[in-house]
């Protein structure tokens, strides 16, 4: 009976993953939103991001989880970002280290702005954890669109991504007092830093 419940439990998991590993999500449509959200920590975010607000898609444009060592100034150079985009329309949040930790950084962001919907960029193989993270942050009736950035992640990316999807899924089921340890325990990742530049 145990190894029959066992087998089960592997074969939901199997499936899961292979579920999960088929059907990386791609870019969004062009549909306009009040921000754009840009987690950094993989090439061609940053760029993105940019972009959506180029094409006036999005009126402002949040990178949550930037090294605190990056200037404005440096952060403009390393992108090309003109003077009157990064003070009109880039904020730059030096407060996330994680997943769990951008998703407070950009709900506070959201907040402060007054914005109700936005589309949240991210790598394709991360997308998963980071709208279920940053989504749930967010009040009812936001809309958050995902709009991935493509890349090729191996197979052990994808494990250690499913897995972490896995216990985030979890600790957002426990309650407060008892995720905040939990959930660092067996979902520890490490500190995003700022993209490189898109080759």
């Amino acid at each position: 009976m145990i190894l029959r419940l066992l087998a089960a439990i592997f074969l939901v998991y199997a499936f899961g993953f292979i579920g999960f590993a088929m059907t990386l999500p791609g870019p969004a449509a062009k549909t306009t939103t009040d921000a754009v959200i840009v987690l950094t920590g993989g090439p061609g975010r940053i760029a993105r991001g940019l972009e959506v607000v180029e094409q006036g898609l999005a009126r402002e444009m949040f990178v949550s989880g930037v090294d605190p060592e990056v200037k404005p100034a440096e952060f403009a150079e390393e992108f090309e970002v003109s003077r009157r985009m990064m003070n009109c329309c880039v904020t730059l949040g030096y407060l996330a280290v994680d997943t769990r930790s951008n998703a407070g950084e950009v709900a506070q962001w959201m907040k402060e702005k007054e914005f109700d919907s936005a589309r949240l960029v991210t790598t394709n193989w991360h997308m998963a954890r980071a709208y279920s993270e940053v989504a749930s942050s967010l009040p009812e009736g936001t809309t958050l669109i995902r709009d991935a950035v493509g890349a090729h992640p191996d197979l052990a990316t994808l494990f250690l991504e499913y897995n972490k999807l896995l216990a985030s899924e979890v600790s957002q089921g426990v309650p407060d007092n008892q995720a905040d340890g939990e959930a660092e325990a067996s979902a520890e990742e490490m500190p995003d830093q700022m993209d490189a530049p898109a080759s």
